[in-house]
């Protein structure tokens, strides 16, 4: 929270104190309302997600205790934040609308469509979470404090004086009851009919045991803090005290963990879909509607998905004809391409090393391209890194980590690594694009850095805005022409709008048409051309994640529909970089989006 921010709400909360009325001193008009209750509602949220105000860099001064802490993973917790919702939406709705400028309105409709949307499903699904994207499962492959907090600790908690690396030891024995309260919320809400599919369970199991068979002393929750603390010149046996926590907390606690995950999976069924779930096509449907922002229903989807997929094949076929592929199905050539020697990098830690440095080529060399695009740029610059080995198993084939708005920590491009098969070169440019720059990274970064966005919004987790964005950006990359010259990085860019749009026809197929898991796979791999290992890990994330899948392909195609409306309002003065400038203003809903930037047009 911004030290203006702080003395503002200081200012108003002191005139009301002293009595001080008539004309000597102005009312507080509706914009100074609105604002006041946005710090309000974001200082609630950071005190409710100490993660989160370390990631801000907000863990210091008043809100130095929430360095220690950790979120609070149990169902009394869910309950006491979907409380605050209601609050919080009740506030909002007390303001009077009328009297707000134009970017207060935007602002005030954002953070009303997000909690009216939060309110409305968490009361109506009492299970999992049903935000933005919706999760049905406490504990996957991919969710879970298991996960989440030993990644956390090493990548975004700083240690720079001793005080740091208590809090780093307070958080460890958070840690162990971080993962008490997601056993005991499992067993819970596996008593109301919500269990993971098995296989779910079978690729979490591993994860949980290999933290547990780690030796205490080499794990990263050990490791990462003696080494921080040893980098900052904090003396301490710091090393020493964390073990003791792993080994007399944390393990004991993943043992009763690994313990109740295995009596589940002895019960639970190999359903893919969410339709087994109490309510389940309700559910998804409410999941449709809420990761893309429409009021699309998921048989619509459904069928724009073929047709999309069917538009892209056809591009595809010409280019691989090109190449000299001309025989079998798209997907077939596809997979023949990826099995070229000259198209994938050794297995080894060698081979991805190269890998890495490929993609890091890439970036720098868009980077010169980007003043056609854009008047503002970020900050903070972006790194490329390989997903943590720990936890790349079943996890998310890329993705991006924000830095800090004032440019002392980059922002982070991950990939998963697991086998480099996975990652032909022909589409290394393209996913560069999409996580890194103009991607994720500018997305995210010029939201986090400017002093047009309220707090509250910065970080909003609208896929269908920013996915959409993402996706758009490597459009960006083929219409300034990175590609030309380069029909293998033309046919990677073009796999991947085919894998988008593939996507809606497989979370629509698992979810609303009770597709297997195989189908979906097999589904997918038919039709991208995809190795069967990175459709695999695709395909549990997305019956983990229904419908936050379909928010890429949506929001591209939406993306480019309100460009079109925008050059068709200004005609011979559309300029594409003023266009951009719409990211200042933060993620939103499509809805919103559409009706912003016809606005601003």
């Amino acid at each position: 929270m911004s030290d203006f921010t702080i003395s503002r709400r200081q200012l108003l909360a002191g005139t009301a104190a002293l009595g001080v009325t008539g004309p000597a001193l102005a009312q507080p008009t509706a914009d100074d309302q609105l604002l006041a209750l946005f710090d309000a509602i974001f200082a609630e949220g950071i005190a409710d997600s100490p993660e989160r105000a370390t990631a801000l860099g907000l863990d210091t001064g008043a809100n130095a205790g929430l360095k220690s802490q950790l979120s609070d993973y149990s169902r009394a917790g869910r309950t006491a934040d979907l409380a605050r919702a209601k609050h919080q939406l009740e506030r909002l709705r007390a303001i009077p609308t009328d009297a707000l400028s134009s970017a207060r309105r935007l602002d005030r409709d954002v953070v009303e469509h997000d909690l009216s949307r939060r309110v409305m499903n968490e009361t109506r699904f009492g299970f999992g979470s049903a935000g933005g994207n919706f999760a049905p499962y406490v504990l996957t492959h991919s969710d879970g404090a298991y996960r989440e907090v030993p990644g956390f600790l090493e990548n975004q908690h700083r240690v720079n004086n001793s005080d740091d690396a208590e809090a780093w030891l307070g958080r460890l024995s958070a840690f162990a009851g971080a993962l008490d309260q997601n056993t005991q919320r499992l067993r819970e809400e596996a008593a109301m009919g919500v269990a993971p599919p098995a296989f779910l369970l079978d690729l979490a199991l591993p994860q949980m045991q290999r933290l547990r068979d780690t030796p205490a002393g080499e794990t990263a929750l050990v490791t990462a803090l003696t080494r921080k603390a040893v980098a900052a010149n904090v003396a301490g046996a710091w090393g020493g005290r964390a073990l003791a926590i792993v080994e007399r907390e944390i393990f004991p606690a993943l043992d009763r963990q690994i313990s109740a995950v295995t009596a589940l999976r002895a019960t639970a069924t190999m359903d893919a879909g969410v339709w087994k779930l109490p309510e389940g096509a309700a559910y998804y449907d409410s999941a449709v509607k809420s990761s893309t922002t429409t009021n699309y229903t998921a048989e619509e989807v459904h069928q724009l998905g073929f047709a999309q997929v069917a538009e892209i094949s056809a591009q595809l076929d010409t280019l691989l004809k090109g190449q000299g592929l001309t025989q079998g199905t798209v997907g077939q050539r596809l997979v023949a391409l990826n099995e070229r020697p000259d198209q994938t990098y050794p297995n080894s830690d060698a081979g991805k090393e190269e890998l890495l440095s490929e993609l890091r080529s890439h970036a720098a060399r868009m980077y010169p391209q980007l003043e056609k695009l854009f008047i503002s740029q970020p900050k903070s610059k972006l790194d490329v890194k390989r997903v943590p080995v720990a936890i790349q198993e079943g996890g998310a084939g890329a993705y991006y980590q924000a830095g800090t708005p004032d440019g002392s920590r980059n922002g982070t491009f991950f990939i998963n690594l697991t086998d480099s098969f996975d990652r032909p070169k022909f589409g290394l440019p393209t996913i560069t694009f999409h996580e890194g720059i103009p991607g994720h990274h500018f997305q995210v970064m010029l939201a986090l850095e400017s002093p047009d966005v309220p707090p509250i919004r910065r970080r909003a987790g609208y896929s269908t805005y920013t996915e959409g964005w993402a996706l758009y950006a490597e459009t960006l990359a083929d219409e300034i022409g990175y590609y030309d010259g380069n029909p293998l990085g033309r046919i990677g860019y073009l796999q991947s709008l085919l894998f988008r749009a593939t996507r809606l026809v497989v979370d629509t197929g698992i979810h609303h048409k009770r597709w297997s898991k195989d189908q979906a796979i097999q589904y997918m791999v038919d039709t991208t051309g995809f190795a069967r290992g990175r459709t695999t890990r695709e395909i549990v994330r997305y019956c983990g994640a229904p419908g936050q899948a379909l928010s890429y392909k949506i929001g591209h195609t939406k993306w480019l529909a309100v460009r079109d409306m925008v050059k068709a309002k200004q005609g011979a003065a559309f300029d594409v970089r003023q266009f951009h400038e719409i990211l200042r203003l933060g993620a939103m809903p499509l809805v919103l989006f559409e009706r912003e930037a016809l606005r601003r047009a």
